[in-house]
């Protein structure tokens, strides 16, 4: 997944460099402001995932789906601050690099139109730690590759032939949304796969528990 996102840099600086060198340079300092929003967001992966990964091992069907839905909500919150900080102060972020009078006439439309992905980013990050903390970590590399490598690249590519860099920044929520319906789809098969399984295990064992409460009083009596 690491080598994913290095070859993604590489095409998009490969592709917006054919306007300026500025905007590389605008790129690669969104890509140090991201990691403020994206790193709390991995550090609730980090808790999230055990405690998904144990559950299902402890058949505890209600504890797992709980997990992914506080998870949820606390990762699209911290995605929404970020987006919200983004928006509004864009070009005072931009001063804390020195940036010149080009590189805020670039940098301003482009964070605030990249930020938009900060939007469906949280869920989709959750739900591919889930994908992997059930085992189906190669359907989490697959959501990620065909959002960066299929979906993204292409579209900047596409926006870029337009002649106007601004368009080209709505590669960033064009593959993000895509990616929150492989997500979705995802963790549907997940689901049905790994967790609603556990119900059918629960009424078994309560059926089993049942009969031994049966079995016992009958022998008492």
């Amino acid at each position: 997944m690491g080598s994913i996102s290095s070859v993604m840099t590489f095409g998009m600086n490969k592709i917006i460099i054919v306007f300026t060198s500025t905007a590389t340079a605008v790129f690669g300092i969104y890509f140090k402001l991201q990691s403020f929003v994206f790193m709390p967001v991995f550090g609730l992966n980090n808790g999230m995932v055990p405690i998904v990964s144990y559950n299902y091992g402890a058949r505890n069907k209600d504890r797992i789906i709980s997990t992914i839905k506080i998870s949820i909500v606390y990762a699209v919150g911290m995605m929404l601050i970020g987006l919200c900080v983004l928006q509004i102060f864009p070009k005072q972020i931009l001063n804390l690099f020195n940036a010149s009078n080009e590189l805020i006439i670039i940098g301003v439309p482009a964070l605030k139109t990249i930020s938009l992905s900060f939007i469906f980013a949280g869920f989709c990050v959750i739900l591919g730690s889930v994908f992997q903390s059930l085992g189906n970590g190669v359907l989490s590399l697959m959501v990620s590759a065909f959002r960066q490598l299929v979906v993204l690249l292409p579209s900047a590519y596409l926006l870029s032939k337009t002649g106007n860099l601004n368009l080209v920044w709505f590669a960033f929520p064009i593959s993000e949304m895509a990616s929150v319906f492989l997500s979705y789809i995802g963790f549907r098969y997940v689901y049905k796969k790994e967790i609603k399984p556990l119900d059918d295990e629960y009424e078994i064992k309560s059926l089993n528990n049942k009969k031994e409460v049966s079995i016992n009083n009958e022998a008492n009596i």
